[in-house]
């Protein structure tokens, strides 16, 4: 039905409906060359005129932004380090910029949290509650966390912490990945994974600071298995498994890190044991620490009279102990000893629960073995080194779990 212009027709719902629903004409699709001028024809391509043809009609000139528009990044500051990404969904995280600095000399790892900006809005009001928490892979992830305070209310939080990590090798240099997380903390339910960061350290030099500008990562962490669907825990389990393969056979869970300082005394003949200090202890508690102490045993020990131990320190990951003892044994003897040197945490009432060990002697390997080696090899020199300590309990200490 026709009507004559300027007349107010009526439709029912059944041709609305049709008529919302019709797809119209197909229009041809545009190609990439309608939107820059072209070349009309003649000696200069110009038609004549020596100038560009206009574009079609209807089609706006497409606006090239410059590279770093694209990349929503800044120019970076000397030794600053930013991340490419082939997808723009990573940059909706946030970026994170933090320092890091391996002192070789004190062994520590120093993880200066400076700031993060435009992180993604967690809470209803769009904005979020931030933390940084850090963990040194592979290793007990309990063991070695360590955390900044939150911000509140706030998608460019400004933290200034310096983090340190004590008891790190240039073993740990090599291998170990330290890994980043950005958190939303929600006191009414379960903290929220905002992204993360991994920077394997080797790319550290001693004694150089390197500054870091990064964007968040979408990597979210497995939840728990009690959480999880059966299809979802395999996956888990399989995950695990195919870390450990990556990681290598025989690798030991670490529980921790311990100072030891090991001088032979020619003029008291007997080697002088010094139970410094740990670092990052597994936690055995419920509260989230330990009651720790350390035993000590140089095997073989025929007349099981070779027993020390330290006193307990009380609701701490990073005891002092700063005590020593000593065996006396000629320095020829030591040849054929092993140190082992166990951590434990005191429960009253029931018996105590075995943190980590490490065994020094001719049989160990890596640092253990070289630690023991430069100690009967220099006398009279106090030698002091950081061990790691693993989830490998000695045949012999497992039969005396007591205090």
């Amino acid at each position: 039905m026709r009507g004559r212009r300027g007349d107010r027709m009526t439709i029912n719902i059944q041709e609305h409906m049709a008529i919302n629903v019709c797809p119209g004409p197909i229009r041809p699709i545009r190609q990439i060359s309608d939107y820059f001028p072209r070349r009309g024809p003649g000696p200069e391509g110009g038609g004549g005129g020596g100038g560009f043809a206009e574009a079609p009609p209807r089609l706006a000139p497409l606006a090239l932004a410059p590279p770093a528009a694209f990349l929503g990044a800044t120019t970076p500051e000397d030794g600053a380090e930013v991340d490419s990404y082939d997808s723009d969904d990573a940059t909706t995280l946030g970026t994170l910029e933090f320092d890091l600095l391996y002192d070789q000399a004190a062994c520590t790892l120093h993880c200066s949290i400076l700031r993060a900006k435009g992180l993604k809005p967690m809470d209803f009001n769009g904005l979020a509650d931030p933390y940084v928490k850090v963990h040194l892979l592979p290793g007990a992830c309990k063991a070695n966390k360590l955390k900044t305070k939150t911000q509140r209310n706030t998608l460019n939080p400004v933290w200034n912490e310096d983090l340190t990590y004590s008891g790190i090798t240039d073993e740990d240099i090599s291998h170990k990945v330290l890994r980043i997380s950005v958190c939303d903390e929600d006191k009414l339910s379960h903290n929220e994974f905002i992204g993360e960061i991994r920077v394997p350290l080797r790319r550290l030099k001693p004694s150089q600071k390197k500054h870091f500008n990064i964007c968040l990562e979408r990597q979210v962490p497995l939840a728990s298995p009690s959480s999880m669907s059966a299809a979802l825990r395999g996956i888990s389990c399989y995950l695990k498994e195919l870390e450990q393969a990556e990681q290598g056979p025989g690798l030991l869970e670490e529980r921790g890190r311990i100072l030891l300082s090991l001088s032979y005394s020619s003029p008291r003949r007997g080697l002088l044991v010094g139970i410094l200090r740990c670092a990052h202890l597994a936690a055995m508690d419920v509260n989230g620490y330990s009651d720790p102490y350390v035993k000590t045993y140089l095997r073989p020990d025929v007349d099981k009279k070779s027993k020390h131990k330290t006193g307990v320190k009380k609701k701490t990951l990073n005891p002092e102990f700063n005590e020593e003892f000593f065996y006396e044994m000629e320095l020829s003897a030591l040849a054929t000893k092993t140190l082992e040197v166990t951590v434990w945490d005191y429960d009253i009432g029931k018996s105590n629960d075995f943190i980590g060990g490490v065994s020094l002697g001719a049989g160990a390997r890596g640092e253990a073995r070289k630690h023991w080696n430069d100690c009967l090899q220099q006398p009279d020199t106090a030698l002091e080194r950081w061990h790691t300590l693993t989830s490998e309990l000695p045949p012999a200490a497992g039969a005396l779990p007591s205090a």
